[in-house]
């Protein structure tokens, strides 16, 4: 059996329906050999794009294939207090209920990640369990592709993406007897990537069926995050300071689950910064607050004002900058895009960035955000999504997006007739 005979038709899959088994697993085999001997210098053609790619990832980072090395272990009181606060926790009672209660004497194990890869519960097969002590699979390891390689709870986190490893595709040669699928889990609200659930077991793990189970259940676990969200809890009470800037209402820093009012100015020095990481001199801050340029005793008072609100750790000056880690709705919207969640890009900017603001650099992020997001629309052509921007600020008087919202739609339908009336309208308004 050739390299060729490794490669699957779904990417993220391992193994096709029917495939043989034990000649695959030789075939992985084999080019995992090549490809850690040849230091990743010889071609793979037929090892899927995504282990090739988190192989190479391994190899850059200079991951030992033939080592798990657990040096920061997280255990004890310290694990039970992290992960009792992390809200992974709201969705273990859906995983076990799903994954977990007919596991036992099943040879699997259920794991939850956080968002780093670290490995907050492990349950199932208890003979599994004790196995897997050998490669340090256990609660409160780091299973990041940056600590362990190429790993399907790992490199789902790493591509943001539902993912199989099958046995020689790991890595880590420890790791070899063993196959596993896992899927990333987002907040519903946010799109941040939470942590990770993966079932870990023999060859059969490597089934699409599994995959399609594990899917499921981070459906699930993402509709009771989203109940949460309801309630109005935060689900992290004390994480990275967070600004909302879109829509109507007053924009507002959240910080420890308390909701600060903002200035529309503080809203717009705190996104300008956000989005200038390298820091701003006090004219290149004046430009882009105002087209007229404020004079440096202005910026001076108001960052002076922002350092109460904000807290005088988070800012410094020469050049003004952001000295922690801030979140923003932005953000949001960009992760969005960048992980093909064209939908969750549409919902969250559907509304303006601090309606009202003229700032220069406020502008410049409109334009930047409205572009990407009207992109990847127009790419995707889904009606529903259309629907929604065509009837958003941004997208009412967008002729194009009118025209792709019409060709999404049954011309038998009644919708129909109402986007072409539109369309016409605002083609007679462009033509005047």
């Amino acid at each position: 059996m050739t390299d060729r005979g490794i490669a699957t038709t779904n990417p993220w899959v391992a193994l096709d329906p029917g495939a043989d088994v034990a000649a695959h697993a030789r075939a992985v085999l084999r080019a995992h050999g090549t490809f850690v001997s040849a230091r990743g210098k010889d071609r793979l053609d037929g090892v899927r794009s995504v282990v090739r790619d988190s192989w190479s990832r391994s190899l850059q980072r200079g991951i030992d294939p033939d080592v798990v090395e657990q040096p920061a272990l997280l255990s004890g009181h310290d694990l039970e207090e992290y992960r009792a606060g992390h809200p992974m926790s709201l969705i273990r009672p859906v995983v076990r209920k799903l994954l977990v209660e007919d596991a036992d004497d099943s040879g699997l194990l259920v794991a939850i990640t956080d968002g780093q890869g670290r490995l907050l519960w492990v349950e199932g097969d208890h003979a599994a369990r004790d196995r897997a002590l050998s490669m340090s699979f256990v609660e409160g390891a780091d299973w990041s592709e940056d600590r362990v390689g190429t790993n399907a709870p790992g490199t789902a986190l790493a591509v943001d993406h539902s993912v199989q490893i099958f046995g020689a595709e790991h890595f880590n040669r420890t790791v070899h007897e063993w196959s596993c699928s896992a899927a990333p889990v987002h907040d519903p609200t946010s799109g941040r990537v939470l942590g990770a659930i993966d079932i870990t077991g023999g060859h059969r793990v490597a089934a699409p069926e599994v995959l399609q189970l594990v899917r499921a259940t981070v459906a699930a676990a993402e509709a009771e995050l989203r109940l949460h969200a309801l309630s109005g809890r935060p689900l992290f009470p004390s994480a990275t300071p967070r600004i909302e800037t879109i829509g109507a209402g007053r924009p507002a820093l959240h910080r420890g689950g308390e909701r600060v009012g903002l200035s529309r100015r503080h809203a717009e020095i705190l996104l300008i910064l956000a989005d200038h990481p390298e820091g701003l001199s006090s004219d290149r801050l004046a430009m882009l607050l105002d087209e007229n340029e404020l004079d440096s005793v202005t910026i001076r008072a108001e960052m002076s004002r922002l350092r109460k609100v904000l807290g005088a750790e988070h800012l410094g000056s020469r050049p003004y900058r952001l000295l922690t880690t801030l979140d923003t709705d932005v953000a949001d919207v960009r992760r969005a895009l960048d992980r093909g969640d064209v939908a969750s890009a549409v919902r969250l900017c559907t509304e303006e960035i601090l309606p009202g603001s003229v700032a220069p650099g406020i502008e410049e992020i409109r334009d930047e955000l409205c572009s990407g997001v009207r992109a990847a629309l127009l790419r995707c052509g889904e009606e529903h999504l259309l629907a929604q921007w065509t009837a958003s600020v941004h997208g009412r008087e967008d002729i194009t997006a009118w025209a792709a919202y019409r060709a999404s739609i049954d011309p038998r339908s009644p919708r129909f007739a109402q986007v072409d009336a539109t369309l016409t309208r605002l083609d007679r308004q462009l033509a005047t």
